[in-house]
């Protein structure tokens, strides 16, 4: 790959005749590409050192594989990123019902979140870096939700290899908001095998501990120390797995302030050398090892089972509009929600 360039895309038609685009962004050595439809990450194309690329980013080919249903594959998630107990929470004296789709809970927005809505994008420069920016309007009432929820989305491609995010949102009503990427990653190579022998670092002492239904159970988040959820020192992610019942739970961002970028990640594909850092001004960073993928269908006649892929979802706290413990998700009319994460990629 020569150059810098970002570049759009025919990527197929919808049933309802709308023709959402991809694009691709090009920094001379690495390739991204996002979909307008759902602001999906849909490939991460990283050199190997000989002269080709690999796709580090498990999905679909084709825009017919992310339209129907998947576990949202690169998608832009929102507005609540993970699960609100009983698909319900009470915000100023009144209580809201949401759209369940996981159980009695809801998870990750809902029915129709934005990972399933098209968005308008633009594509641009940032400072030289090829960069497409996405706008959504989510409506007062949007699976359950108060407000109306003006959003952007913004992807950028630096020329160190950093796929930087950055989110805004403002609304005209109270109203929790959660914006992250699901993306999948195998630094193996998409469909190459498991994860297991990723070697993953949190920068966390702390995580929230859940019940069956992965709802966080009463009281602080609990002490790694100990756990099989201890990655402090980095650790295979196959290590402890078994005890741990899959890793699917939002890890405390040690020295959060809220403003400042902090790496909360770091894994390492001992065999090839590849490394991801994860890095966001979030408090909690969700560590998804893939538990419940199963024969699905991905890129190139790839197949993926359990563990095919891992996801670092930079988030507020699952069911933090029901926990006033825990750091606040309410965005309120006139102040504007502003969060990034950088996936830096190290070969």
């Amino acid at each position: 790959m020569k150059g810098t360039t970002v570049r759009s895309i025919g990527f197929g038609v919808m049933s309802d005749g709308s023709e959402p685009r991809l694009f691709a962004l090009d920094n001379g050595s690495m390739r991204v590409c996002v979909s307008e439809y759902g602001a999906i990450i849909t490939s991460a194309a990283v050199p190997t050192g000989k002269g080709a690329v690999l796709d580090v980013l498990l999905g679909s080919s084709t825009l017919a594989g992310y339209s129907a249903r998947h576990p949202y594959f690169g998608s832009t998630v929102g507005r609540y990123a993970n699960r609100i107990g009983g698909a319900r929470f009470a915000l100023g004296g009144k209580e809201y019902r949401l759209a369940a789709n996981n159980g009695k809970n809801s998870l990750h927005g809902g029915l129709k979140g934005f990972d399933r809505q098209c968005w308008k994008a633009e594509a641009g420069s940032d400072g030289g870096d090829p960069t497409v920016r996405m706008e959504l309007s989510s409506p007062d009432g949007d699976q359950g939700f108060p407000g109306r929820l003006d959003v952007v989305a913004e992807f950028s491609l630096r020329a160190d290899c950093t796929l930087a995010i950055r989110y805004e949102a403002r609304t005209d009503a109270a109203t929790p908001v959660n914006i992250t990427n699901h993306a999948y990653f195998n630094l193996r190579g998409e469909g190459d095998g498991t994860i297991l022998g990723h070697e993953l670092e949190l920068a966390s002492s702390a995580y929230v501990a859940v019940g069956p239904d992965l709802i966080p159970v009463p009281g602080a988040p609990a002490p790694v120390a100990g756990t099989p959820f201890d990655f402090r020192a980095r650790k295979a992610v196959g290590a402890d797995i078994e005890a741990a019942g899959g890793y699917d739970h939002c890890f405390v961002i040690d020295g959060w302030n809220g403003t400042t970028l902090r790496r909360a990640a770091r894994v390492v594909e001992p065999e090839s050398g590849r490394t991801l850092e994860a890095y966001t001004d979030m408090p909690g960073m969700q560590f998804y090892s893939g538990n419940f993928l199963a024969d699905y269908r991905g890129k190139r006649g790839s197949v993926y089972d359990k563990h095919a892929g891992f996801c670092l979802e930079a988030e507020y706290f699952p069911d933090s509009p029901n926990r006033p413990d825990f750091p606040s998700c309410v965005l309120l009319p006139g102040s504007v929600y502003r969060h990034a994460i950088e996936y830096r990629f190290g070969f």
